[in-house]
């Protein structure tokens, strides 16, 4: 079998399996010897067949018959997965830094998720799952405050629980509709018209009113309806689905080093935020809310300054217009912060914030007492998010406050950045437009032939992922450390050279 370390990978005998040579990252990448979070955890990755093996490509052809596999990824054993490693069904053991698509926290198995998911509280949530709008349990309100308002961004101290994080951005922008008309009537206390009630059952207006959220070019907000009218990262999430007649605006396309370009980067964002408020004040369906990502992540790992940000909040705020910030994939610790929109210093918070992925539910914070619907049953489904999940989120709170991952994070984050930065500087060609500086581990870089690249990491034993056309992206657990970073680094560099 395949036999890994630290320092670099050596084969001992295995059929069929070609030689691999070792590590040659400098020396002074290494990690200083740290306490992991996972002592139990494989040292290096374990590559024993080609992936994927004859196991997983036999089972593959039998889930086929049932189900669609053709975005699989692999077939996981997860009783044999822990901490930042993956496992398939062949014995292959994956460094993984792209963590079911930037959604596992605190690692595979994690004891303390163990624990909280075979408390009696967590049994009674899953057998007796209640339609929350209708019958929560005496301890929801206990459950939701020690839990998903115990992180709540800055100035939001109320929650809608979703089951999604496309469901998670469809119930923001609701809030938002109903919201504008709600002003335009003049307050939550007057009646809908019959007018309204009349014309909406035929999907017209005033009833239906031909409002809009504006996103941006490049974006990502899921692939329900709404959602999927704001999403503009890929023709294939689209084709043939019916959409809104909702407008995009320009996201700033920045040049790297951003040190080097920094006057051109401003007049970018400048003109990007420039016609974010022509759309607002001219377009032919009123927007009610803007809505975008920290950093567009399925679109490519696209960033902006803080001051970008803080100019589309200054510019929603003076337009009376919702500003809903998408944190489905950056929240929850990614980025160096729990929410990465803390790295903007808003003035005014957020009116909207959604959440899921890493938080293991889902849905939407948000502080303004006029943005709760006047009416019941107007922001309502049968479940209503899950008890269950959000256990689970707060047990993953209990975990990152307890190791300080967000610290580590952070720290980790500017390790690997560093590493990669060097490694950048050697091959300029293959690594192009390094980002995420600062941003913990939320770190990108444009290859060429990246899906090639992709598939060469998984024959090395580390599962990375990309997004938009070009990009790698990282996006470890927060577990991930700085001997983890060690084995990526030297990754990254043995398929450069291969």
């Amino acid at each position: 079998m395949a036999s890994f370390s630290r320092s670099g990978l050596r084969l001992r005998s295995v059929a069929r399996l070609p030689a691999v040579r070792t590590f040659t990252t400098a020396p002074h990448l290494r990690a200083a010897a740290e306490q992991p979070y996972f002592p139990d955890e494989p040292k290096a990755p374990q590559v024993k067949t080609a992936i994927p093996g004859p196991k997983n490509q036999e089972a593959t052809a039998e889930l086929d018959k049932v189900f669609d596999i053709r975005s699989l990824n692999m077939l996981t054993d997860y009783q044999k997965s822990i901490g930042n490693y993956i496992a398939d069904l062949d014995g292959n053991i994956l460094l993984d830094v792209y963590a079911q698509i930037a959604s596992i926290p605190v690692g595979y198995n994690n004891p303390h998720l163990l624990k909280a998911a075979t408390s009696p509280e967590m049994i009674r949530a899953l057998i007796n799952r209640p339609a929350l709008g209708n019958f929560p349990s005496a301890d929801w309100s206990h459950v939701l405050k020690t839990g998903i308002l115990k992180v709540a961004p800055k100035g939001l101290n109320q929650v809608f629980t979703a089951l999604s994080g496309s469901d998670a951005n469809e119930t923001a922008y609701k809030a938002a509709f109903m919201y504008r008309r709600q002003l335009e009537r003049g307050g939550a206390h007057v009646e809908f018209s019959e007018e309204d009630v009349t014309s909406t059952m035929l999907n017209q207006s005033p009833g239906s009113p031909q409002l809009s959220i504006l996103s941006f070019k490049s974006a990502f907000h899921g692939r329900l309806f709404g959602s999927l009218s704001t999403t503009r990262s890929k023709p294939i999430h689209k084709i043939d689905i019916p959409a809104f007649d909702w407008p995009q605006a320009p996201f700033p396309a920045l040049k790297y080093p951003l040190e080097e370009h920094a006057k051109e980067n401003a007049e970018e964002e400048q003109r990007c935020l420039q016609e974010v408020e022509r759309i607002i004040k001219e377009f032919h369906n009123p927007v009610a809310a803007v809505v975008v990502e920290p950093i567009q992540s399925e679109g490519g790992d696209n960033h902006a300054s803080p001051a970008f940000f803080r100019g589309l909040r200054e510019i929603t705020k003076r337009n009376n217009v919702i500003f809903i910030v998408d944190e489905v994939q950056t929240g929850v610790g990614a980025t160096g912060k729990f929410w990465a929109h803390d790295h903007w210093n808003l003035e005014t918070p957020a009116d909207i914030v959604t959440f899921s992925k890493k938080a293991q539910t889902a849905g939407y914070y948000y502080g303004n007492p006029e943005l709760r619907p006047n009416k019941p049953y107007r922001q309502f489904n049968t479940w209503m998010g899950d008890p269950a999940r959000a256990l689970i989120f707060r047990a993953i709170i209990e975990e990152i406050e307890r190791l300080n991952l967000v610290e580590n994070t952070a720290a980790t984050g500017d390790y690997l950045y560093s590493g990669l930065a060097r490694l950048a500087e050697q091959y300029p060609n293959e690594i192009q437009n390094l980002r995420g500086k600062g941003q913990g581990t939320f770190i990108a870089w444009d290859t060429p032939k990246r899906d090639d690249f992709l598939k060469k990491a998984k024959s090395m034993g580390v599962n990375i992922g990309g997004s938009g056309q070009n990009a790698v992206r990282l996006r470890p657990m927060l577990v991930f450390q700085k001997h983890h970073a060690d084995i990526l680094l030297e990754s990254v560099e043995k398929i450069i050279k291969s």
